[in-house]
């Protein structure tokens, strides 16, 4: 079975917002076994959506499409998908009652267009909004493609979708082979150098499939495997992983979409009791901005410094200044007092430190993108580690951040920093 994904809305194609719901529905269905073959983006125009559909529903099983179910005159998909149909649009009285509700507590007037909020297309199953008013719709076409109508605002969508259409299609299309997938996060190694040593395993694909993807500072690997049951699914996930992990298990660092490095090193610190601070010039505090964006980094993270000048290096890190005066800002030996000193002020586990050149102008004569890292740690012997970031100032800035993130990391998951 395979389906298309519809996003309705003017806004979107003058790039005014994203469309995200397209991205989640599209997951969803792969979930269920169902496939995707074409994502669709039209504006809020009855003669482009009558369009756009009516080629969806020629070539697909199922059209799902997100956005148009509001109350104002350009909220038109239940009115075009029902005409298509040759349907008439009624009233989900449960819901009307419901957005009455809604306006009469809050003493507010509900004008007439509220009410179309609440209909839904004749002979088709109305779904519950649990965080909107705009119900929604399920449309089993007994001559042709099925439709399902959702809600455009992404926290509707999603728990519409999750908790009511989901399953929903899980029952009305029970038999689909069943798919699995698992994001693997690899950080040290680019995209190209990561394809190139898995290479055979790419060409030969059939199941699990492997999809590689290039984020900023870091490589992703999408495994999709499908099967009669998740835990074939499963198994098959763990073989391709076992070979994978054999040739680049090195950087693997996490799983999944919301584990990123931050959050892995923030988790690995919290599940040992370690603490950790900083102090940053060039990247002027971005790195704690990181960590302490985390849940739970008030456990592992006290506070650290930003010391941007050369003399604050001096005042509040008390580095010696014949240290700056000999070496320079971007120099082994400032990286290294920045992060001993912080760790001693502090009284942390860990500290890292970040000194450098973020562009666009030389500084000290290093080139822009010249950064150095420290990293002192209670059972490690502190040393400073070489990077030459490109592009533009914010991308060395946040290249060095994840960098020092990805130090961290290597320090609490292998023995290259003992002594």
């Amino acid at each position: 079975m395979h389906a298309e994904v519809i996003a309705v809305g003017t806004e979107m194609l003058l790039g005014e917002i994203t469309d995200t719901n397209s991205q989640v529905i599209s997951e969803g269905l792969a979930q269920l076994g169902i496939d995707v073959y074409y994502h669709s983006l039209v504006g809020d125009n009855e003669q482009r959506m009558t369009e756009t559909i009516t080629l969806a529903a020629s070539r697909s099983d199922l059209v799902v499409i997100s956005g148009g179910l509001g109350p104002t005159p350009d909220d038109l998909t239940k009115q075009v998908v029902a005409k298509y149909l040759h349907r008439q649009l009624v009233v989900d009285q449960e819901a009307l009652a419901q957005i009455t509700t809604f306006f009469a507590e809050r003493h507010r007037e509900m004008t007439p267009n509220n009410r179309i909020q609440a209909m839904y297309i004749e002979g088709a199953q109305s779904l519950p909004n649990y965080v909107g008013m705009a119900v929604g719709n399920y449309y089993q076409n007994p001559n042709g493609a099925d439709f399902l109508l959702l809600p455009g605002p992404p926290q509707e969508m999603q728990t519409m979708f999750e908790q009511v259409a989901k399953p929903l299609l899980a029952k009305n299309y029970a038999g689909q082979q069943v798919l699995t997938s698992r994001l693997l996060r690899f950080y040290g190694i680019g995209e190209a150098n990561l394809v190139t040593k898995l290479a055979d395993l790419i060409d030969q694909q059939v199941n699990p499939t492997i999809a590689p993807y290039a984020k900023d500072n870091e490589v992703t690997l999408r495994l999709t495997a499908s099967g009669s049951d998740e835990m074939t699914d499963q198994k098959l996930l763990d073989e391709l992983e076992t070979k994978i992990r054999a040739r680049v298990g090195e950087y693997l660092y996490g799983y999944g979409e919301k584990n990123s490095l931050p959050a892995v090193v923030v988790q690995e610190l919290t599940e040992r009791g370690l603490t950790v601070s900083a102090a940053e010039s060039l990247t002027g505090g971005g790195f704690q901005t990181a960590v302490t964006a985390i849940p739970g980094a008030s456990n592992v993270f006290p506070g650290g410094f930003v010391t941007y000048a050369a003399e604050q290096k001096e005042a509040m890190l008390k580095i010696d200044e014949e240290v700056v005066e000999q070496y320079g800002v971007v120099s082994e030996q400032t990286a290294i007092a920045m992060a001993e000193h912080t760790r001693q002020i502090v009284g942390t586990d860990y500290a890292v430190s970040f000194t450098g050149a973020a562009g666009p102008d030389f500084l000290e004569g290093h080139p822009a993108g010249t950064v150095w890292l420290g990293l002192a740690g209670r059972d490690i012997q502190t040393q400073a580690k070489l990077y030459h970031f490109s592009y533009d100032r914010q991308h060395v800035r946040n290249s060095a951040i994840m960098a020092g993130f990805g130090l961290l990391q290597e320090a609490l998951t292998t023995e290259n920093f003992k002594h």
